[in-house]
This record gives structure tokens, sequence and C-alpha cells, in this order.
């Protein structure tokens, strides 16, 4: 193992999220998140992929929704190597993700597979369930999706829940689906 490629892939990667994010302090508060990936465009794309928080969960099999009882306001995003970023996106900005503003390629077009994990009330351990994921409204403080079930059992509701969203492209809208949940639609394994 060389140190000095080491060091060379760090300051690879310090480039790169320095580009993002001097654009995105440039731009404010309010930049969308196709805008961040222009700051450079011979760096490699980073794919985002979300979290959101819920104290509760409801499910209606009959309509196919969720229901994301008092949902965090503060929707997360990370991604992996080689740009690594990490921040919270306003439920409007994250919302926007699933309309055309995001670009041709956005969630509403090509809806995300998640993980939904929900710890049960008298249940040990979390309950794992995947799910595509489209039409999310906001109803008072929950956030209501559509969904199709595509691996394991959802529960009728549960307590403390986390929704894994799926990966997206910063710049083109949705990318390789694959939340950690292999390849688009296979599920967990």
């Amino acid at each position: 193992m060389n140190p000095n490629n080491d060091q060379r892939r760090v300051s690879h990667s310090r480039r790169a999220l320095l580009s993002v994010v001097a654009v995105a302090a440039i731009a404010g508060p309010g930049l969308p998140l196709t805008a961040a990936a222009d700051a450079n465009a011979d760096e490699p794309e980073p794919m985002l992929m979300f979290v959101q928080i819920a104290d509760d969960l409801k499910v209606d099999a009959a309509a196919n929704t969720l229901r994301l009882v008092k949902v965090g306001q503060q929707t997360v995003y990370f991604s992996d190597r080689p740009v690594r970023l990490a921040g919270h996106l306003k439920m409007a900005d994250y919302l926007d993700e699933w309309t055309e503003k995001a670009g041709e390629d956005n969630f509403g077009a090509d809806p995300p597979n998640a993980t939904l994990s929900v710890y049960e009330p008298g249940q040990p351990d979390n309950s794992l369930a995947v799910v595509e994921t489209s039409g999310p409204k906001i109803d008072g403080s929950d956030l209501i999706y559509n969904y199709k079930l595509i691996d394991g059992d959802l529960p009728d509701g549960g307590g403390a829940t986390t929704l894994f969203i799926d990966w997206i492209g910063v710049g083109v809208g949705v990318g390789f689906h694959g939340v950690g949940v292999g390849l688009r639609g296979p599920g967990f394994r």
C-alpha cells in the first residue's frame, strides 16, 4: 500500500467535496441537489441515499399506503465513495426530488425502492420489509407513501420506524436502485 496514493485519493475526494460545498455556499441554503453536482463535471457524481425517521408506522394494506407517523421534518442524505457527502434536507426540498424540479429522471418518474425497519411493540428485533415507494404526501406531521411490497412482511403498525430510501444520482435524477437491498427488485438478502 502506497501512502502517497492514499493521500492523493483523500485529496481528490476533498477537492470534489469542497467544490460541491463551495457551490452550495454561494447559491445558498435552497440549492437543489442537481445544482451541486454541476460544481465539477470531471468528478464522479455521488449517489445519494435518504433516511427518514418516524415515531410510529401505520399501514393500510387495502389502500397500499404506509404512514410515517410524526416523521422527522428533515430527511438525512449520504453518499459513499468516491465522494462522501452527508447532510439533511427540509421536507419540502425532499418532496421536490419527486417532481420535474429534480430533472427528468426524478423519483416520481422512477419510484425508488426502500427498506422499512420497524420496531413493533413486544418484539425483540426490528421487522424489515422492502417496498417500492411512490406519491409521498404530507398530512399534518405525517408522511404518507403509496407502496408496492417487494420482499418481507409489513406490520399493520409499529413503534420507532426508519425508512432507508434508494439511491439518486446528484444532477441526473434517479440512479442505481440499491439502498442496501441489492439490485432493483430482488429485495434484501
